[in-house]
């Protein structure tokens, strides 16, 4: 059986006029020196910003360093994919170089409990974001918002949370990114003081799946999948309990789709979490994943596929299916006990949102309150569909259709997943 690849059909909408002058400029000139992704170079001048040296032990530079010698070698970045790049990995480096800061004069820090937070996970593009949103109107929740993920020091504070500077400063990252790759935010809408993916948060780790997911590092995917991903899920626990220590809810409300694929290491380090799993058509979900995986990586090169690619296991039938095996398992041996999980329909969710959100609060043994339900609805009447843009994508042919829809029937069968097409 010959699956199809739905790279080949991706194509990106043309860059804006003045990024294509940028990178044509950028064509003659030594971007590499101009703009450098050397590791002595981006620690140099991070700690000259922070004026901080430590940055937690040795075990960072080892990833850290491969990470940068196969940006540096192996991603093709454009002149604005450097710049980009070197951007955002100084603002990793410095949130990291002040989060040790703060444990170190606040060590009490270290006692902060997680308590029982809720994790949305699934196929990417099986509705999560929205689901995300949508329950973040539920005070209950304590949803962590792009400007804590890259300047989280100091701890945000409740009565100054909405109006925090750190938001504006996240909107010119932001703007950057949407200004070199418009349609962007038709695929995935950012601000400021929007929620983020839990995966946000592994960036200062240096060991996360985030880093294959914005630019292709064969050297380093390859070394990823050597390595224990837990001490990126305790970073993530460091980031809520610095965030939590002066503004706290019941519960933390997270999601990551990637983090599908590595569950019993994710609820070792957040014991008590309970979870929801987000479902959709699995082949219509694959479309939309090429899709939003080919426009990030076409935000920093030119060169969008190469022939070993980390997006195989997020786009190919065969990688896909297998992802759901481990948490079937866990099911039904019962490591995943009822009450532990729900399970959130993205078709139901389209004909009754509100029913749809009431299905998982009642599965997980929650109360979803009315006033709660009413913010819900306010929020939804406000986000109509393509206020940022559509997200267009060709699907997959009718022959494609019926060669993976085999690979996923036992995922179907097991968690009543409807055919959208």
């Amino acid at each position: 059986m010959t699956e199809h690849d739905r790279r080949q059909t991706f194509k990106p909408s043309p860059r804006p006029a003045w990024m294509q002058t940028l990178n044509a400029i950028g064509n003659g000139l030594d971007i590499r020196s101009i703009v450098p992704l050397t590791p002595e170079s981006l620690l140099q001048q991070a700690r000259a910003n922070t004026g901080l040296e430590d940055l937690g032990g040795d075990n960072w530079q080892e990833p850290f360093s491969i990470l940068m010698n196969s940006a540096d070698n192996e991603a093709d970045l454009h002149l604005g994919g450097r710049l980009l790049m070197r951007t955002e990995l100084l603002i990793y480096l410095e949130a990291r170089l002040q989060l040790i800061e703060a444990f170190k004069r606040s060590p009490e820090l270290n006692a902060e409990v997680v308590d029982a937070p809720v994790f949305i996970t699934g196929y990417g593009r099986s509705g999560t974001t929205i689901l995300l949103e949508v329950m973040a109107q539920d005070p209950q929740f304590r949803v962590a918002q792009k400007w804590e993920s890259l300047f989280p020091v100091p701890a945000p504070e409740e009565a100054t949370y909405d109006a925090d500077p750190r938001i504006e400063k996240t909107n010119h990252v932001n703007k950057l990114i949407e200004e070199i790759t418009p349609e962007f935010a038709g695929l995935h809408k950012m601000g400021g003081n929007l929620p983020i993916e839990s995966l946000e948060f592994e960036y200062v780790s240096f060991v996360s799946e985030i880093f294959p997911m914005i630019i292709q590092v064969p050297s380093y995917s390859a070394y990823l999948r050597t390595q224990d991903l837990s001490v990126a899920f305790e970073w993530q626990k460091k980031f809520l309990q610095l965030l939590q220590s002066k503004y706290k809810a019941s519960h933390w409300l997270m999601k990551s789709p990637s983090h599908l694929l590595h569950l019993q290491k994710y609820l070792r380090v957040f014991p008590g979490m309970r979870l929801i799993f987000a479902h959709r058509d699995p082949i219509v979900s694959a479309d939309s994943v090429v899709s939003f995986m080919g426009t990030l990586f076409w935000q920093r090169t030119d060169n969008i596929w190469r022939e070993q690619n980390d997006l195989e296991v997020l786009s190919m039938a065969e990688q896909r299916a297998k992802a759901w095996d481990d948490v079937i398992a866990m099911i039904e041996d019962g490591r995943l006990a009822k009450g532990m999980y729900a399970n959130f329909y993205y078709d139901q969710f389209v004909r009754d949102p509100i029913a749809a959100i009431a299905s998982v609060y009642d599965q997980l043994g929650m109360t979803l309150t009315p006033a709660a339900a009413d913010k819900m609805r306010a929020y939804l009447a406000n986000k109509f569909k393509g206020k940022h843009g559509a997200h267009l994508y060709e699907q997959a042919p009718v022959n494609a259709v019926e060669s993976e829809r085999p690979l996923y029937q036992r995922y179907q069968t097991f968690f009543n997943v409807p055919n959208e097409i």
